[in-house]
């Protein structure tokens, strides 16, 4: 497998770049950064940084891609016009830019996730199961807790638990912090909170709780490399495969 990383010189680029670079099966083919970006025109595996990447997606048989929202979706409709695979972790997309991932799905395999951590993957089985066996009778709270320069809130996989306690118990309501004489807790109400400071990788929690009892599921990421695992995981599933706009879930199932 060769492999082109986008965002190659951030946090989470770098680490995927290094796992990628140790694995007996795939070859860091190159990266890509900004246009004057200090990493553009340096060594990286058996290639160069550049800043253009359908100059080198030739070179390429899957993209990996931790850049912005808007330059994702630059780059995965290049990865479908070349027929690469495309696996990417970039979060806060908008309704537009999630059609745009669908439509390349119809020609190329991706692998779309908010978070590449197996852990995480296990914890949105193990809520959907809890949801599902516990239901509506249990309040519900989502925290996560990210560094302090995070841009987004809540973080991207917060947002999918969400999405998961929706769908398992038919709760509607969503309510992102509270201030005031909120009264009390409306039953089917899913309430989030999110907490930045310092370095903190990622944490999140799903509390279930009712009279009597209290039902907490934690991740705690200690450092990215939990996250680059997945996305390793993510290369070796997507090779061979058929279009489609796959998950982490769908990773974690399939053979590697």
């Amino acid at each position: 497998m060769k492999v082109i990383v986008v965002g190659c010189a951030g946090r989470m680029g770098g680490e995927v770049c290094r796992l990628v670079a140790e694995q007996p099966d795939m070859t860091l083919v190159g990266g890509i950064e900004v246009k004057g970006h200090p990493a553009v025109g340096t060594r990286l595996g058996a290639g160069l940084v550049g800043s253009d990447l359908s100059a080198t997606i030739a070179d390429a048989t899957v993209v990996v891609d931790f850049s912005t929202a808007e330059a994702m979706v630059t780059h995965c409709r290049l990865a479908a016009l070349a027929g690469k695979g495309f696996i990417t972790g970039v979060t806060a997309l908008s309704p537009a830019q999630v059609n745009a991932l669908q439509e390349s799905g119809q020609q190329i395999p991706i692998v779309n996730a908010p978070n590449f951590s197996v852990g995480v993957g296990v914890l949105c089985t193990l809520v959907a199961e809890a949801a599902s066996r516990l239901g509506p009778d249990y309040d519900v709270e989502v925290i996560e807790t990210h560094h302090r320069m995070k841009k987004d809130a809540p973080s991207g996989t917060a947002a999918r638990l969400v999405d998961i306690l929706k769908a398992g118990a038919g709760r509607a309501k969503v309510v992102h912090g509270r201030h005031g004489v909120v009264g009390a807790k409306p039953k089917y109400e899913i309430g989030v909170s999110s907490i930045r400071t310092g370095g903190v990788v990622g944490e999140h929690t799903v509390v279930f709780g009712c009279a009597g009892e209290r039902l907490e599921l934690t991740h705690k990421a200690e450092s990215r490399a939990a996250f680059a695992t997945g996305v390793v995981a993510a290369i070796r599933f997507i090779k061979g495969r058929t279009p489609g706009l796959y998950s982490l879930e769908d990773v974690l199932a399939g053979p590697h």
